[in-house]
């Protein structure tokens, strides 16, 4: 049996965290109403918290291509530490 996975706009998204505040913040009521899993709905509340859900006035571009940039930076730093780690070995 396979499970369907369901996608949502971020229109959607946006308007179901505006929905919370209408709720007087309740969640679960929330997503009954929007017929939804609640952990779904808190997952996206604390994306527009924190600056991260597209579709939402909290959603900054420019933090998001700060938070790509500093992840990819971390890999390219483990790599290189990784190699330097070779390169010690074998000297």
């Amino acid at each position: 049996m396979t499970k369907k996975i369901r996608t949502y706009s971020t229109e959607f998204k946006g308007e179901a965290v505006k929905k919370i505040a209408d709720n007087n913040g309740n969640v679960s009521a929330t997503a009954k109403q929007l017929g939804i899993a609640m952990q779904t709905l808190s997952n996206w509340q604390n994306k527009a918290n924190e600056c991260k859900l597209v579709g939402t006035k909290q959603y900054d571009p420019e933090l998001m291509a700060i938070i790509e940039e500093n992840k990819r930076l971390k890999r390219d730093l483990k790599v290189a530490q990784e190699e330097r780690e070779i390169l010690n070995e074998e000297g």
